[in-house]
């Protein structure tokens, strides 16, 4: 068996979606004949923990090991869960830490992580070292160091990097290192993984050096076995329920969408008490102020963050579910891993999107029912549509074998098809 060296920072059991793609590689990658070993961060401070998904790696059996570093999330550890700040208080914070932290504030932790690597090697052997981000600083690290580790590097991009839609840049100088970080990180990896076509195509054309077979898309994907024996929630009346799973932030709001609700609650009354909108995740406060403001507080089921276990019940009792993507600077790029939870769901997608890989993504799924962002008379029109199909019986349904490219383990697979191409240069 292969061994392989994971670098993630992003792990359980810290919950949001971000720590679910590294999870459920590493769960499903001795089925491919590679054994992984994790280094992760050790007690942080953080917005969720989810205690399942920590649930679901101590099954696997997989060994981890977990370095601290001085990063904001470690010092705040004594804290435990953290609770979410105010998205304008989130975004002040995050300026400040991109002004004084390049490439990012766990330089520290990457560090450490690289120390705690290179012992590793000294009395055992991997045949590939896979490191994900964000963050970036563990790109950096690893690759500007790798002479010290005799095993082929690769790089998974979970977003964009240099000129992502998150990031922000105070000065020219601070543009200017960041790009020249990445095309160093990039110019000593041997692989680069991206999970979107659009991360792929930025990356390319910024990189001349880079062609497109150094590039190789897995994409986001879904777990069969988190919907198996899921049973949906008893239903308490006949209502057409649809439902939100995740974060709002940056990218995304609901208010586009309550907007558009609270103009069918004046049009059509008969069709919107017929109609639950339920978030699960954080909702945050300011949209909460929204939902009183719009006096949408009956048709408003604010569920607050749950484990992913409980989010996965909540999906498979929804009627349809809802994503969004607003508009922002290359946010075409961005392809949020929830899209791939509503499809193993098997639900209908009303999906709120611009251009760009998360529309070219659910377009795929022919569940799914696409609008502008913030169009709200398109918004509104499209949950009358599916109100009609709903009260027919004729939501659309899923054919399971389109399904297949999707799943976790399906995607390992292919993940460790690329580690046998490595090892095969390598021993060649």
């Amino acid at each position: 068996m292969f061994k392989v060296l994971v670098i993630a920072y992003y792990f359980p059991p810290m919950g949001l979606s971000g720590v679910q793609r590294t999870l459920k590689f590493v769960k499903y990658m001795k089925n491919y004949n590679w054994e992984p070993t994790v280094i992760t961060t050790g007690n942080v401070g953080y917005f969720a923990h989810d205690l399942s998904l920590q649930k679901e790696l101590d099954e696997t059996g997989v060994r981890v090991i977990r370095v601290g570093g001085k990063d904001v999330n470690t010092l705040l550890s004594r804290f435990g869960t953290i609770k979410l700040p105010r998205e304008s208080v989130r975004k002040f914070l995050n300026k400040i830490s991109q002004t004084f932290f390049i490439p990012d504030n766990k330089k520290s932790w990457a560090k450490k992580a690289f120390v705690k690597a290179k012992e590793l090697f000294g009395s055992e052997t991997f045949d590939v070292i896979f490191i994900t981000g964000p963050p970036f600083s563990a790109f950096k690290i690893f690759t500007e160091r790798k002479k010290e580790l005799p095993a082929p590097i690769v790089l998974d991009y979970r977003d964009l990097w240099y000129g992502s839609y998150f990031a922000f840049y105070p000065t020219p100088v601070h543009k200017f290192i960041h790009k020249r970080l990445e095309y160093k990180s990039l110019k000593n990896a041997d692989l680069i993984i991206v999970t979107n076509r659009k991360i792929k195509e930025k990356i390319i054309h910024k990189y001349l050096f880079l062609t497109h077979n150094d590039v190789v898309i897995i994409s986001h994907g879904f777990d069969p076995k988190d919907f198996e024996n899921v049973k949906p929630l008893q239903k308490r009346n006949d209502r057409m329920i649809l439902v939100y799973s995740g974060i709002f932030m940056v990218y995304n709001s609901p208010e586009y969408l309550l907007k558009a609700f609270k103009e069918l609650t004046i049009e059509r009354p008969d069709v919107a008490k017929n109609i639950e909108l339920h978030f699960v995740g954080f909702l945050r406060k300011e949209n909460q102020r929204l939902v009183k403001k719009l006096k949408l507080q009956e048709f408003v089921f604010d569920h607050g963050y749950v484990e992913h276990q409980e989010a996965v019940t909540r999906l498979i009792s929804a009627d349809v579910v809802w994503m969004m993507v607003g508009r922002r600077k290359n946010i075409d790029a961005i392809l949020p891993g929830k899209l791939y939870e509503y499809i193993g769901a098997r639900k209908p997608i009303l999906a709120c999107v611009p251009e760009g890989a998360a529309k070219m993504a659910v377009s795929e799924y022919p569940a799914s029912f696409i609008c502008e962002p913030d169009n709200i008379q398109q918004i509104k029109e499209t949950i009358l549509q599916l109100y009609k199909l709903y009260i027919k019986n004729e939501l659309p349904s899923v054919n399971e074998d389109i399904l297949i490219k999707y799943r976790r383990d399906y995607l390992t697979e292919q993940l460790t098809k690329q580690f046998n191409q490595l090892v095969k240069a390598v021993i060649v």
